[in-house]
């Protein structure tokens, strides 16, 4: 493993118990019914999906949509967040499979998913070409990429000027954790200026595979409201665009 990689796994490794407790609340909120609703916007309708949620943390989508009655996998890089994912599995009542993997090098076979989530991962990815990449080979055909983002380290560079929000990430984390946090994720390409992503500019993206044979993925990106639950005080631009991008 590269040792940014070994960096990211011990951090989140120490807020894997206080992000169990996070999802538990936002799972018991009002904000489950917002998230549903934002899901219905993408997801194919009418019969169940084979759904991957791709860095899972303690598995608050993978449960969110297996209540639904899809089956659902769970990965993640960090042992401990695989390990409060199945714990708080088990408390919801609900059969999720967990697996500890890489999302960079997602160890399924071609094909393999109807659905793609992901939340606030892919601006902490080092190799995020790769990883669309390797998402793009295990959607089939006319599946979805569904993936919530923003930089959430951002909020904190204006820390003086705005206070955190009470239900903001990194609200109760010591400071000392939150300049690792800024420390590993700050050379990464999705925090670089000369990279637009959803990483920045804070939203969802949606990323079909086309149904027929072909190397492109069709891009339609919102301005989806995504609920507050840990996430920051970045503020949602209004974009609407589609365009084509090569694998």
């Amino acid at each position: 493993m590269e040792r940014i990689k070994h960096r990211v796994t011990s951090y989140w490794a120490l807020r894997a118990e206080g992000f169990e407790t996070q999802r538990l609340r936002e799972y018991n909120s009002e904000k489950r019914e917002r998230w549903l609703t934002e899901f219905r916007r993408y997801l194919p309708q009418g019969k169940p999906l084979r759904i991957l949620d791709v860095g899972t943390g303690t598995g608050f989508f993978a449960c969110l949509l297996a209540a639904e009655g899809h089956e659902t996998v769970g990965i993640d890089l960090t042992p401990d967040m695989i390990g409060h994912a199945g714990h708080m599995a088990a408390v919801l009542g609900l059969d999720v499979r967990f697996r500890l993997m890489d999302a960079e090098e997602p160890e399924f076979e071609p094909e393999s998913f109807d659905v793609l989530v992901t939340r606030n991962l892919t601006w902490t990815l080092p190799h995020i070409e790769k990883a669309y990449r390797e998402w793009y080979r295990i959607l089939r055909p006319g599946g979805v990429l569904i993936n919530f983002d923003a930089d959430y380290s951002a909020a904190m560079e204006s820390v003086e000027e705005h206070e955190l929000p009470e239900n903001h990430a990194h609200k109760l984390v010591p400071d000392y954790m939150q300049a690792e946090n800024e420390a590993i994720t700050r050379p990464l390409p999705c925090r670089s200026a000369h990279i637009i992503s959803p990483a920045r500019s804070g939203m969802c993206s949606c990323w079909w595979k086309p149904a027929l044979s072909g190397s492109r993925w069709t891009w339609a990106c919102t301005s989806a409201s995504m609920p507050r639950s840990t996430s920051s005080s970045t503020r949602r631009r209004s974009l609407r665009s589609r365009r084509t991008n090569k694998q």
